[in-house]
Parts: structure tokens; sequence; C-alpha cells
């Protein structure tokens, strides 16, 4: 498995750590506050690039990709 499929599974996984969406997968997060990141500036670090791949994914409509990968390669 190369780096870009880790990083794919990796994001298909994670939970929004803080805030409204606490708790809630970041594929999942409403498109409003994805763009709300993305004209505020998102955070520093890993958390930051995955809500920037999820905008991208977002706006060209391949949230499914994620939600694909979220449903074949399930957390372990």
């Amino acid at each position: 498995m190369d780096e870009q499929q880790k990083l794919l599974i990796k994001l298909a996984h994670t939970k929004m750590p803080f805030g409204k969406y606490e708790g809630r997968y970041l594929i999942d997060l409403p498109e409003y506050y994805v763009v709300w990141y993305h004209n505020k500036g998102f955070p520093k670090g890993q958390l930051g690039d995955q809500l920037r791949l999820v905008y991208e994914l977002k706006l060209n409509g391949l949230e499914h990709i994620i939600r694909n990968i979220k449903a074949q390669y399930p957390k372990q």
C-alpha cells in the first residue's frame, strides 16, 4: 500500500477533535463548515491538511471516494 492510500484511509477514519462538530468524521462535516475553514484559514498541521483535502473533495463532489474507503477498510 502506498503513502497516498494510507493517507486516504486515515482521512476516512479521522474525526473532528474539537468544536461544534467534535466527534464527527471529517468527510461528514457540513460543506458550509469546511468552506468557512477555507475562508478563515485551516488549522496548522495534519488536521489542517486533512480539512484542506476534504474541502477539495467536497468542492469536486468526490466525498463518496472517502465513504467507500471507510466501508472497505474498517478502522482497526
